[in-house]
C-alpha cells in the first residue's frame, strides 16, 4: 500500500508540473503550444519552462500534507527531484 501512496503521488507531481508548464506557454507566450514547445526547445529554454511548470506542485503538495496524505506527498516530492534532474540534462 506505501508503494501504491507514493506512486498514486508521483503520477500527480509530474501531471501537475506538465500542467503547470502547459499553462505556462498558454498564458504567456504568443504562441500555440506545439509552436511553443519546439521554439522554447531552439531557444533552450525547455528546462526553465519546466521548472515553472513544476511551482505548480508546491500547492498540491501543501493541499496533500493538508488532508494527511503524507506518502502521496511523498511522491510529489519524489517527482520535482526527478524532474530536478532531468532539466539539468536537457
Amino acid at each position: 500500500m506505501n508503494k501504491k501512496n507514493i506512486l498514486i503521488g508521483f503520477i500527480i507531481g509530474i501531471f501537475t508540473s506538465l500542467l503547470g508548464s502547459y499553462l505556462f506557454i498558454t498564458f504567456f507566450t504568443k504562441f500555440d503550444v506545439s509552436t511553443g514547445i519546439q521554439t522554447i526547445k531552439e531557444n533552450g529554454y525547455l528546462g526553465k519552462v519546466i521548472t515553472l511548470g513544476t511551482t505548480l506542485d508546491l500547492v498540491v503538495f501543501a493541499f496533500l500534507l493538508k488532508k494527511d496524505k503524507e506518502l502521496m506527498a511523498g511522491g510529489v516530492i519524489l517527482a520535482v527531484i526527478i524532474l530536478a534532474i532531468s532539466t539539468l540534462l536537457i
